[in-house]
């Protein structure tokens, strides 16, 4: 088993996740910038408003659950394909 092969692969596959990861944040902290920037004339732009910000922050929580169940998953796979190598 040539585990500096493994740990490169590792690697590259965490830091790629990350990236990912980061684009995702990115545009979600782009997103909430650019609602916080908007000025609403009417009550109804204002409650429309505040509904699309209180989304963007139930969808940034689900993005974070989400990249941890996808992080417990690597790591079971990854067990998985250490223990098949055995």
């Amino acid at each position: 088993m040539d585990y500096d092969a493994l740990t490169r692969k590792f690697l590259t596959n965490l830091k790629e996740g990350r990236q990912t990861e980061a684009g995702l944040r990115e545009y979600l902290q782009a997103l909430g910038e650019t609602l916080s920037s908007l000025n609403p004339r009417t009550q109804t732009e204002q409650r429309r408003l505040v509904m699309a910000k209180e989304q963007l922050n139930q969808i940034k929580k689900q993005t974070r659950r989400l990249q941890e169940k996808i992080a417990i998953l690597e790591e079971q796979v990854s067990i998985l394909e250490e223990d098949k190598d055995i």
